[in-house]
């Protein structure tokens, strides 16, 4: 069930949390808190690391905003919690959050549905060197893109060029995105082509952002540390493929599940087609991030665009 945002007094904004992406979620957090309370609500905090449940319990919110990345945060877990308090939340619920957090089942229920994905598959811990050997020769013709199965913000992931694409490189590369004690990784193709992300709000999709990163490098630091990544929204894309382009995100979101918001990662293949890479359904609300950006493209500020989504809140 939802409530108009006007009609909401006291929310909570979740952040912190335990995954790897902890850091970047206080930034999340600060901002949209501060965007909240300029609007007039009552605004508390809560980080699952170190603050105890009974806090949501009796804190009387009308709502929370999830300012929570990775584990924890976007994998269903907080959901169900705040599913249990009976507290609105933002973004998707339990299921379509648990099923986008795992990149593999993402890519196969998009396969399925006739969405363009990447070539690639799953890779256990410890995998023989004659494992790695067949993923070098099925995928490996343009190179190799290695990437944690449960992460996100680019951390632990390794793009492998198709000259140095070898056994040695490529256990070095599933080491890094596992990690932590991840026991799976992902190894796909690369895919070398403009890269592009589109947010989506209710279902529907904003002006297409187009990340021009240096030597294509859009890794974490680059993403919220430095100014040398350019973006350009909307993306300078013919009038059929952007309206193509954000069809099938919108598709994607669908298939899902999806409700609230979302932010569909995508590339362009030199021949003009795309893939989709991935699904976030806690997006960053950094001054670096994205949504807010695409928001801006039509109008919409940023204290407005974290009203919108506190405005779509609602449990299972």
């Amino acid at each position: 069930m939802t409530r108009a945002a006007n009609e909401l007094k006291r929310v909570v904004v979740l952040q912190g949390g335990i995954s790897a992406e902890r850091e970047v979620s206080f930034l999340s957090g600060r901002g949209v808190v501060e965007a909240l309370r300029s609007k007039g609500l009552e605004v508390e905090t809560w980080d699952p690391a170190c603050d105890a449940v009974g806090f949501l319990e009796e804190g009387r919110f009308d709502a929370a905003f999830i300012a929570l990345h990775g584990k924890l945060g976007e994998d269903g877990s907080v959901q169900g919690l705040l599913n249990c308090l009976g507290i609105p939340y933002t973004g998707p619920g339990v299921t379509a959050s648990a099923v986008a957090m795992d990149k593999e089942l993402t890519k196969t229920l998009w396969r399925a549905a006739g969405l363009p994905v990447p070539e690639g598959e799953r890779v256990v811990a410890g995998a023989s060197d004659e494992e790695l050997a067949r993923l070098i020769a099925r995928y490996g013709a343009s190179g190799l893109v290695v990437k944690p199965d449960h992460d996100g913000s680019s951390i632990g992931v390794t793009k492998l060029q198709k000259d140095d694409v070898t056994v040695e490189s490529l256990r070095a590369a599933l080491d890094a995105a596992q990690r932590g004690g991840a026991d799976t990784a992902l190894v796909e193709e690369y895919v070398h082509g403009r890269e592009f992300t589109i947010a989506l709000i209710g279902g529907k999709a904003l002006p297409v952002i187009e990340i021009i990163a240096p030597e294509g490098s859009y890794d974490f630091q680059n993403k919220y540390y430095t100014d040398v990544v350019r973006y350009e929204c909307p993306a300078a894309l013919d009038e059929a493929p952007a309206k193509h382009l954000a069809a099938i995100c919108e598709k994607a979101f669908a298939v899902l599940g999806c409700r609230g918001w979302s932010r569909v990662d995508a590339l362009q293949r030199p021949d003009g087609s795309f893939v989709l890479l991935e699904i976030n359904t806690a997006p960053g609300m950094t001054p670096h991030s994205l949504v807010p950006m695409a928001a801006r493209a039509v109008d919409l500020d940023y204290a407005s665009l974290c009203m919108k989504l506190l405005g779509l809140a609602e449990t299972d």
